[in-house]
């Protein structure tokens, strides 16, 4: 049987012929590693393919040709799913036609893509996937496809069906018809929102290629047959570029500089050439390389009823220093040790218990339990009750499969009592942390930035009651290209958020100021009550209650504020009239929301994963709900996404429609050598505006209470 390939150069047949020749040979070839599209996401050029990459894998990218500069990032979140959010400017064509609002700033489309794996690769079948591309977008690259890729060798192949921008070239129906084949290119309301409506219409075409792995190990040749031939883009039809077509077959090559990042070239159309880099790492493979304190060795001293007074600060000393209790407070009743502290270093409570435990053993104090009682901003939240019996035959090994939870029992923490013997309380507190405030795809300029530093200091008068204070101070930023001065889209919302440009002027700012009431009651019932300037632009009082059962995926909360809006021409001010030059402002409202947490672990698909959804009332006083999904990975890392949808109509919300965002949050100990249970928060917002905003409380509940049910601060995953 004669197999005949269709190349599309003599170097890519070249080598093609020589795999196919040397198949029975022993050479091994290298794994074929799969890499981004121009459009960010897994694929051939411009074409998809079913490929996903490793659980967690995460990618950012650049691309430019002659027409687009394509920024892209990419996150496989699930196994079965890869999302993409890029901003592609258009070199040919400016923001706007006033040049004293945008300047020369190109014209710049915000995208988000999707891509469901539907059926695995077997012996027999494809990896088949279905995708969609620019999902809720102004329409310019907004397409659907269904692919399928099997691989031979060193070979992958791809053939897919698409609609709409991934099947323009109408290889299926009439190549004479009308450019989007009567596909509705408008877009519903202001932009942002799904138009379901339009999907798998239009035109629709056959698209494929495949990848071939070289023997040689960083290199890679593409080849494809394009499914879009270019008359309805974007600078086509608004005369910027005719885009013209001399070949339907791109091809190209990647370079694998390393592990993590990648050189892309293309030849395309027959007549643009296109540049690309990429940079990869995995969330879920991140893991911490510390330089902690050696754990204590199990050499437990003589039996004796009591220590010296110096001998229990030491003990109250080394639990912070190499178990992470800090502020302990050190209780004995008669036959317990009671230690009550908050956990500061490690997010995995059993390693910090085990340290804690053979630091009493070795003590020599011989009592039938120690009690931990983890404590959160001075409130108990769980107790773990250790029987040093038990844990003795847990240290020395002394059975087959020797585990810590056969010493260990967790409980509600119940009430203390006998007499203290050592405190480690500081009640005072100052730190300074990196602030950053951005915004990308801006009128103006491509990326708005703030880079400053955050001081925050507290003091606690007792167990209940917090002061706490925030100064932020501006280093360097470019909010002054900042245009808006009056409110955007002609909306007459209270401009609770978009007024952002004069609360980010001053060089430095009071971030916060605040009194705060904590306590709990019952076994799963927290609160506080709170009043002061509560963020930068909102000064109230309010109160939070949460209902959380203790090692239960699943939380109940609610919180009251009645708010005004900070005068950001003054440190302490207050707006008194609604009324402004800058538009309507808030002078008094309510704000509030009843919120469920809820972790789906009972869906093994879902397993990681947090969802969080609050109904109520916003700032600028409409109402609706509140969606925030986020996912965490084993070594930590979260990565969210949230969108809120109020009585407001698109018109009314003004461009974006409703309100959305995404953030990824890491924790310290996988950036830093030293254990911790903090972490770095980074948000984006493709839009800031006024509907479905919240207030920026300084303390939430549910992350106070973390170690009731441990998500934030939950162990890594081997």
């Amino acid at each position: 049987m004669r197999t005949v390939f269709y190349c599309g150069g003599l170097l890519l047949c070249g080598l093609l012929s020589f795999s196919l020749n040397t198949a029975a040979d022993e050479f091994s070839y290298p794994a074929l590693k799969y890499s981004q599209s121009d459009f960010g996401g897994v694929g051939l050029l411009q074409m998809p393919s079913a490929r996903m990459m490793d659980d967690g894998e995460f990618s950012v990218g650049i691309t430019n040709n002659e027409d687009y500069l394509n920024y892209t990032v990419s996150l496989q979140l699930f196994p079965w799913f890869e999302t993409t959010i890029r901003y592609t400017q258009v070199h040919d064509l400016k923001y706007s036609s006033d040049p004293s609002f945008s300047g020369n700033n190109s014209y710049t489309d915000k995208s988000i893509d999707g891509k469901f794996r539907l059926l695995n690769e077997t012996r027999w079948l494809p990896q088949v996937s279905l995708g969609f591309r620019d999902i809720g977008g102004t329409g310019l690259f907004d397409g659907e496809y269904l692919v399928g890729s099997k691989q031979f060798g060193p070979l992958d192949l791809s053939l897919g069906l698409g609609w709409g921008y991934l099947g323009n070239r109408n290889n299926l129906g009439d190549t004479r018809a009308t450019p989007d084949c009567g596909r509705d290119s408008t877009y519903g309301g202001q932009g942002g929102q799904i138009d379901s409506g339009r999907m798998f219409s239009g035109c629709k075409a056959i698209f494929g290629g495949l990848e071939y792995q070289t023997p040689f190990r960083a290199l890679v040749f593409k080849l494809e047959y394009d499914g879009n031939d270019y008359r309805s883009d974007f600078p086509v039809r608004s005369g910027a570029s005719p885009m013209e077509v001399d070949s339907n077959w791109n091809f190209g090559a990647v370079y694998n500089l390393s592990n993590s990042t990648r050189l892309r070239v293309g030849y395309e159309r027959g007549n643009t050439v296109s540049l690309g880099f990429t940079m990869a790492t995995n969330l879920a493979q991140l893991r911490p390389n510390w330089r902690d304190e050696k754990k204590p060795d199990y050499k437990p001293a003589e039996p004796r009823a009591e220590l010296t007074p110096e001998e229990w600060q030491a003990l109250a000393m080394n639990l912070d220093k190499n178990a992470g209790y800090a502020d302990a407070s050190i209780y004995r009743e008669e036959q317990s040790i009671i230690i009550e502290a908050r956990q500061r270093k490690y997010r995995d409570r059993k390693e910090a218990e085990e340290r804690a435990a053979l630091l009493l053993q070795n003590s020599g104090i011989d009592v039938d339990s120690y009690r931990i009682i983890e404590t959160s901003n001075g409130q108990p939240l769980t107790e773990t009750v250790v029987d040093p019996v038990a844990f003795g035959r847990f240290a020395d090994r002394d059975y087959y499969g020797a585990d810590l939870d056969d010493a260990r029992v967790v409980m509600n923490p119940q009430p203390v009592a006998g007499k203290l013997k050592a405190k480690m309380n500081d009640p005072f507190y100052f730190g300074l942390s990196p602030k950053l405030e951005q915004s990308v795809g801006g009128s103006e300029t491509f990326y708005f930035y703030a880079i400053g530093v955050r001081a925050a200091t507290s003091y606690r008068f007792s167990k209940h009651f917090l002061a706490s204070a925030g100064l932020d101070a501006n280093i360097l930023d470019n909010y002054d290209k900042f245009k808006y001065t009056n409110s955007p889209d002609g909306t007459d919302l209270k401009r609770v958020r978009t007024l952002i440009r004069q609360y980010t002027e001053p060089v430095a700012r009071l971030n916060n100021l605040q009194l705060t009431y904590l306590d709990h009651f019952g076994d799963s019932f927290y609160s506080q009550v709170y009043a002061g300037y509560l963020e930068t632009m909102f000064a109230g009082a309010g109160f939070e209650l949460l209902y959380r059962p203790l090692a239960k995926t699943w939380a109940f909360g609610v919180d009251a504020n009645y708010v005004k809006q900070r005068n950001p021409d003054s440190v302490l001010g207050l707006f008194s009239e609604e009324v402004q030059p800058d538009g309507r402002v808030q002078t008094g409202g309510f704000t509030g929301h009843a919120t469920l947490y809820w972790r789906p672990e009972i869906l093994p698909m879902l397993d990681g994963t947090l969802l969080e959804i609050s109904a109520g009332q916003f700032l600028t006083e409409d109402k609706g709900v509140l969606v925030d999904f986020s996912r965490q990975f084993d070594s930590g890392v979260i990565v969210g996404a949230f969108a809120s949808k109020t009585d407001l109509s698109a018109e009314e919300f003004g461009e974006g429609s409703f309100t959305k965002g995404f953030y990824i949050s890491i924790p310290f100990d996988v950036m830093t050598v030293k254990p911790s249970t903090g972490r770095a928060t980074i948000g984006w917002q493709p839009l800031t505006r006024d509907g479905g905003q919240k207030l920026g409380r300084k303390y939430s509940l549910y992350g106070m209470t973390d170690a009731r049910s441990p998500w934030y601060t939950r162990a890594i995953q081997d």
